[in-house]
């Protein structure tokens, strides 16, 4: 009854949308009050469930996503992204600049976070987008795979961090294992199948556009361009490499590097020195610089009620129990490890749209079969990592984000967003399952 509730709701909410029109926000929090009452959700509780809902999605996500539009903005109308756009096609050609953007795409999502990763890439895709007049999502959507296959399968990922610790497996080795798994996942869920995607429009997208009357200021370098983008990589990179090479800095400068560190810091940091190299330097004035970042908190204002909306729906899947009632069901199944480990996290996935709480909550389930069979923990956190990322549709942030972004129909999300989930998903669990036929 539980699982019939779950689809009726995920019908609802796709109806309201997509038949009715409604604003995502108003459809996720008229839905999700539904789910909750039916699901058995206390009414006295079920305020607290919508409020942390969003509390605990845009608690992580506000200043990422506010800083890095502000920063994107003015990386697009100071020239600099057109810039990196054009050194990026003189080494791959435009022929080959999906590649391009694939490597970046997965060099980049190693050390970032998902969510600042795609808010930092997705206006380098669109300077290429705008200055050589190629389709938005043939070209982008492999960059984004491979932020999706880092996020899923790679330490230092929280995900995959924790599932290593909570099996005791060997963080080194899970890194190599899951190089291995994602390096095909990308390709054929990025170019190979992107290459069916030509035809899709995307809509109006002005964000991240250069702006006519910038050209009465100056361009920056290339080099300034690329240091200044990818200057919160540089600093995330550098904050997680430090530890490990002064193994014994003291406790102040431990303090210190983790306050740094933090992802919300980072893009302070870089959007001050954006402020200089992007603006001041280049002949703005701060009250047409500040005026660029009031532009882009206007254009991405709908996007983060949308992602809180879905946070919202999230969170009442999470305190109805439906995650632990749907994978102790699932665990009486007789199939492989490692397929019943996709499968747990594909359908809680499916379910609450969170990888991070699909695969933990698979991992608490799968863990005493994993001993008795002796499965490789290595290969088990790749797994749950790889059904962690299926099924990704209009209860998880990141379908709404790319929608929102590129200015997407919900079919044509579905078609291009969501199925490249899933082939990056099955393809990682047919990886693991080969990989454990010679481990």
């Amino acid at each position: 009854m539980t699982f019939i509730i779950i689809i009726l709701c995920l019908a609802l909410l796709i109806v309201l949308i997509s038949y009715f029109k409604v604003d995502a926000f108003l459809s996720f929090l008229i839905v999700s009050i539904v789910a909750g009452i039916s699901l058995g959700i206390p009414l006295e509780k079920l305020p607290t469930s919508i409020n942390n809902g969003i509390g605990s999605i845009m608690g992580s996500l506000t200043l990422i996503i506010v800083l890095g539009a502000m920063l994107g903005k003015l990386v697009a109308e100071s020239g600099a992204a057109q810039k990196i756009a054009s050194v990026m096609v003189n080494i791959f050609g435009t022929k080959h600049i999906q590649w391009g953007l694939m490597i970046t795409g997965f060099i980049v999502g190693i050390p970032l976070f998902y969510g600042i990763g795609f808010v930092l890439l997705v206006p380098l895709i669109f300077s290429v987008v705008y200055k050589y007049k190629l389709p938005a999502v043939y070209i982008g959507l492999p960059m984004l795979a491979a932020l999706s296959v880092t996020h899923g399968f790679l330490p230092p990922h929280p995900s995959p961090v924790a599932l290593v610790a909570q099996f005791n497996a060997d963080l080194g080795m899970t890194l190599i294992y899951g190089l291995a798994v994602a390096i095909p996942a990308i390709i054929l869920a990025g170019p190979v199948f992107c290459s069916t995607l030509k035809n899709i429009k995307t809509g109006p997208v002005k964000l991240f556009e250069q702006k006519e009357d910038s050209n009465q200021y100056c361009v920056p370098q290339s080099f300034l361009s690329f240091t200044t983008a990818m200057l919160p990589v540089f600093l995330l990179i550098l904050v997680t490499v430090i530890p490990y090479c002064l193994p014994d800095m003291g406790e102040n400068a431990s303090s210190v590097l983790s306050f740094v560190g933090a992802p919300s810091i980072v893009m302070l940091i870089a959007l001050v020195f954006a402020t200089y190299t992007l603006g001041i330097k280049q002949g703005r004035s701060i009250k047409n610089v500040m005026g660029i970042y009031g532009d882009a908190v206007k254009d991405i204002a709908m996007i983060l009620l949308i992602i809180a909306g879905s946070g919202i729906f999230k969170q009442v899947m999470e305190d109805s129990g439906v995650s632990e009632e749907l994978a102790f069901g699932l665990q009486k199944l007789s199939i492989h490890p490692l397929i019943l480990g996709w499968l747990i996290a594909a359908i809680i996935r499916g379910c609450v749209g969170s990888a991070t709480v699909a695969a933990l909550t698979a991992a608490s389930v799968i863990m005493p079969l994993m001993i008795q069979t002796g499965v490789n923990p290595n290969l088990m956190v790749l797994s749950l990592g790889a059904g962690s990322l299926m099924f990704s549709h209009v209860n998880d942030a990141g379908f709404w984000m790319f929608k929102e972004y590129f200015g997407l129909t919900m079919k044509d999300t579905l078609r291009s967003w969501s199925v490249m989930e899933a082939l990056v998903s099955i393809i990682g669990l047919i990886g693991v399952l080969l990989l454990s036929l010679v481990i």
